[in-house]
């Protein structure tokens, strides 16, 4: 796997996908205004003599709106995720701290934590289970490392060596020291903002109103359509960050083991799971992006919308080549313990370096 090449062109897409965001916010205001402009021509401009006038400040007043709308629900939506850090957010998704004093797999998970954090030079995230979940899965939270969490399901104690649990880690490690974590609530923020709009309109179209005017549902529509319009394309592009994200994660994990067959082993038994009709817990789209894997959409149109790459094609990066399912039985005892920490390469082998 070329790893090192892998990563730049994941941060590279990222940035472009990040641009696209800003973009899309540009594109809403002017798709805001021009139906805005519309609503008005046909409801009293088009029919006034002298040809169409608009309100002074019409169009200042109209992006002035739409920004309050887009950037005050980006505020109070990741004020509200800020609240509390990872730990809460762990919490909230049925997450409780590991114990390893009383249960040996759980002791294994924590000195790996231990590893990962010298390895990577990583504070020490809180290592917690989902002990209630037994399908394979994990997922990172937190602002920053000082609140940083690293949660495993109990289906990824239970099934996973000691090899492979060391690559589910790493994978979450990654996101943490990329600021993966923080990057997905800020995104998950700005999409809100662009829903809130949609909503102002639906507000001004509702028709339970008796004294309701043509002009106010015309404008009500003409926001509807142009914030759901902004709001499809923020969520794709949301998507989009986090799949690249994913790419990346997955490359630093073999880069920080050293071995394919860690991550690589995790996904080729999600892979078992799945074919065994065993899927990933539903979760909100705040915790979707968050987890090592989620639900995969079943037509083109879904897979837009996707908060992680295709599973095989995931694989097949890893391996260079596609590769079949790996049976759920763990070879290794709960404390196996490895020679020592994962090595980590002392420098940018450049992009021609491949493992294996």
């Amino acid at each position: 796997m070329r790893f090192f090449e892998f990563q730049r062109d994941a941060r590279g897409e990222t940035r472009r996908l990040l641009l696209a965001f800003g973009l899309t916010v540009v594109l809403l205001l002017v798709a805001v205004n021009a139906a805005l402009a519309l609503a008005w021509g046909l409801s009293w401009g088009f029919w006034v003599p002298g040809g169409l006038h608009f309100p002074r400040h019409f169009f200042a007043v109209n992006t002035g709106v739409t920004l309050l709308f887009v950037l005050g629900g980006w505020w109070v939506e990741t004020s509200r995720l800020a609240d509390g850090g990872g730990v809460r957010l762990a919490e909230q998704m049925g997450a409780r701290p590991a114990r390893p004093s009383g249960d040996l797999d759980e002791q294994r998970f924590c000195n790996i934590v231990d590893e990962m954090a010298i390895s990577s030079g990583l504070k020490r995230p809180q290592a917690m289970v989902v002990a209630r979940d037994q399908g394979i899965n994990a997922f990172a939270a937190g602002w920053d490392e000082d609140d940083a969490v690293v949660a495993v399901t109990q289906g990824a104690l239970e099934h996973l060596t000691r090899e492979e649990l060391q690559g589910l880690v790493a994978h979450e490690f990654s996101h943490i020291g990329e600021g993966d974590t923080r990057l997905n609530m800020r995104l998950v923020g700005m999409v809100f903002g662009l829903e809130m709009l949609f909503r102002m309109g639906q507000a001004l179209f509702e028709p339970d109103t008796r004294d309701r005017r043509m002009a106010a549902a015309l404008i009500g529509l003409a926001i509807m359509a142009a914030g759901w319009l902004g709001w499809l394309a923020g969520h794709a592009l949301q998507a989009a960050v986090s799949r690249q994200r994913e790419y990346l994660a997955d490359a630093r994990a073999v880069q920080w083991t050293r071995s394919r067959d860690g991550l690589g082993g995790v996904l080729r038994k999600v892979l078992s799971q799945r074919r065994e009709g065993v899927v990933p817990r539903q979760a909100g789209s705040m915790v979707q992006h968050m987890l090592l894997v989620a639900n995969e959409g079943s037509g083109a149109a879904e897979h837009w919308l996707d908060s992680h790459p295709p599973l095989a094609l995931r694989i097949r990066r890893i391996y260079g080549r596609d590769m079949g399912p790996l049976p759920l039985q763990r070879e290794d005892g709960p404390l196996a313990q490895p020679a020592g920490p994962p090595p980590v390469p002392a420098g940018d082998g450049g992009p021609g370096w491949t493992l294996g």
